[in-house]
């Protein structure tokens, strides 16, 4: 079966492999572009502050990266215990794998739990809502979307900053990276107009790339697209786009398996 992989190029190339391994037609096709930040000094600051912190959330492994690029060669390391015990909070595996790949040692990151129905703000807040007490600080490690006329609108966890707050905790967002909708060649859009109606599977891990997608070619229609999205939310901005089919599954290479080849079931 061919599947359409909309992730950022570094995380669909890999998708696209563990796909192909498993038998499947994948294909990267990248709904979402990661660009750094033009000036790295607040992430190098916030490294000179380490320490300050009581957590540091990371919204996605594209967070992790630039984050962890910008610490200084003598800098504080995430150890868990002495002077710097800063935990890394991590919404789902993906995340969890470029901290452990940065050197973070395991015991210093809370993620949900590996059965927990969704990977996302909510389900980690369940892990980590007694952790902090009141006023300690927490710093929000996400990105900017970048609208058409390259004007960045910030975006990260509200929901999470806001139950923080809510036990006298101290948010603080970072911008660590842009997010844009990408330029498209002819054989790109060329490959997603096939893949609207020739019985593809589109793989969704976010709702801008949902977005992306119907201004990239607008006015096509998706009735006979099949997708798959990693969370409720992405969904029903499928559903709402006009999809045909959409399934739900967490982002885990099994869970994603499952729901593809479910996908063929007409029930």
């Amino acid at each position: 079966m061919r599947v359409i992989v909309t992730r950022p190029q570094r995380e669909a190339q890999r998708w696209v492999h563990d796909l192909a391994l498993l038998g499947h037609d994948a294909v990267a096709l990248p709904l979402i572009e990661v660009a750094g930040v033009a000036d790295a000094a607040p992430l190098q600051q916030a490294w000179q502050q380490l320490a300050d912190w009581a957590a540091v959330m990371f919204v996605s492994a594209n967070a992790v990266a630039p984050f962890f690029e910008a610490k200084p060669a003598l800098g504080p390391v995430f150890i868990g215990s002495l002077a710097i015990k800063t935990r890394a909070w991590a919404t789902g595996p993906g995340t969890r794998l470029a901290l452990l790949r940065a050197g973070v040692p395991a015991v210093c990151i809370d993620m949900p739990a590996s059965d927990a129905g969704q990977f996302d703000s909510e389900a980690l807040w369940q892990v980590v809502a007694n952790q902090v007490p009141a006023g300690e600080r927490v710093l929000i490690v996400r990105g900017d979307e970048v609208d058409a006329d390259a004007r960045p609108s910030g975006r990260g966890r509200d929901w999470l900053a806001l139950q923080l707050a809510a036990r006298g905790v101290q948010p603080q967002f970072l911008v660590a990276y842009q997010r844009r909708a990408p330029r498209w060649t002819e054989a790109e859009h060329a490959t997603a107009r096939q893949a609207a109606a020739d019985g593809s599977v589109w793989l969704f891990s976010s709702s801008q790339a949902v977005a992306n997608l119907q201004q990239l070619l607008p006015g096509q229609s998706w009735q006979q697209a099949r997708a798959v999205a990693t969370h409720a939310r992405i969904a029903t901005a499928a559903q709402a786009a006009g999809f045909g089919l959409v399934r739900i599954a967490r982002p885990t290479l099994p869970d994603i398996m499952a729901s593809i080849e479910s996908s063929d079931d007409p029930k």
